[in-house]
């Protein structure tokens, strides 16, 4: 049996591109002199250690914390280095970053959207109105969050590295040799995309939060908050089925709304941040030459 393709895939940092492959990933950055300096670790992933962290469900939420962390080094690692600086996050940084970021992300994206809901729609209207409206608002909420960053300088850059992952990671995939000019053939838009996964979870979370009938405000939030698991587990597995059956309509359909939304979240690149994502890409598959494909 031929053994399944791995699916590399990255995230846009600091003036530059992470690439993670299946036992190294790799941060590529264009430091202020121009030059491009490269990061490489090894991976692991407790999945592989423990079965049932690898069952459906279950690997989606593992492998959404442990790209949580990994992601949040190379964009320390990034900014140092873009910065001309030597620091990195200590475990202490990296506890009180997620702590900070996910007590946002709560207040953000279900406390505002649940409150609103509660205190704007008539309870006659009935739990799945309700929950529609609240997933509407939610979207709504992260659109606004999405286009009101993307007016920072900073961030627009981080886009178009964004974009420059995506056209260097499509261009692989299509057995492209990774020129710059080659690459830059290639769309700025990936079904794999962590934009495309989050729109996915704002969707699934209508349909999971409206299974739980009327509630009163304070269980409204705490049930949401309690089912997040459940929302990124379903999440995941239905994002893998969207890259595995893109060209499925049903699928096309799934990922059609993430298709737009990385309209905003990806910038076409210049060449020298095409340059930097190919660099970081080929630093894992350098690495990871002559493994078995898993």
């Amino acid at each position: 049996m031929k053994p399944k393709q791995y699916h590399y895939g990255g995230q846009a940092v600091i003036e530059g591109v992470m690439m993670r492959g299946p036992q190294t990933r790799s941060v590529a950055v264009r430091c202020p002199d121009s030059t491009i300096v490269i990061d490489e670790k090894p991976v692991s992933s407790i999945t592989s250690r423990h079965k049932i962290l690898r069952w459906p469900m279950i690997r989606g939420v593992i492998i959404l914390f442990e790209s949580l962390i990994m992601g949040l080094n190379a964009l320390s690692y990034s900014a140092n280095q873009a910065l001309g600086e030597e620091e990195e996050l200590t475990t202490r940084d990296l506890v009180f970053t997620i702590g900070i970021a996910v007590v946002l992300a709560v207040l953000l994206f279900i406390v505002v959207p649940t409150g609103a809901t509660h205190f704007l729609v008539s309870r006659e209207y009935g739990s799945l109105i309700e929950n529609l409206v609240e997933g509407i608002i939610r979207i709504g909420v992260f659109l606004l969050y999405i286009v009101g960053i993307s007016f920072m300088p900073d961030i627009r850059r981080v886009f178009e590295y964004h974009g420059a992952e995506h056209k260097t990671i499509n261009a692989y995939e299509a057995g492209e040799e990774l020129e710059t000019e080659n690459v830059q053939r290639y769309s700025t838009f990936h079904p794999r995309c962590g934009t495309s996964f989050i729109i996915i979870v704002l969707i699934v979370s209508i349909l999971v939060f409206a299974l739980l009938g009327e509630q009163v405000l304070w269980w409204r939030i705490v049930s949401r908050i309690l089912l997040l698991p459940v929302v990124a587990g379903v999440s995941y597995e239905l994002l893998k089925l969207s890259a595995k059956f893109e060209n499925n309509p049903l699928f096309k359909l799934i990922i059609m709304p993430g298709k737009l939304i990385q309209k905003l979240t990806t910038n076409k690149p210049d060449d020298s941040q095409v340059k930097v994502a190919i660099a970081a890409l080929s630093a894992v598959l350098q690495e990871n030459r002559g493994e078995e494909n898993v």
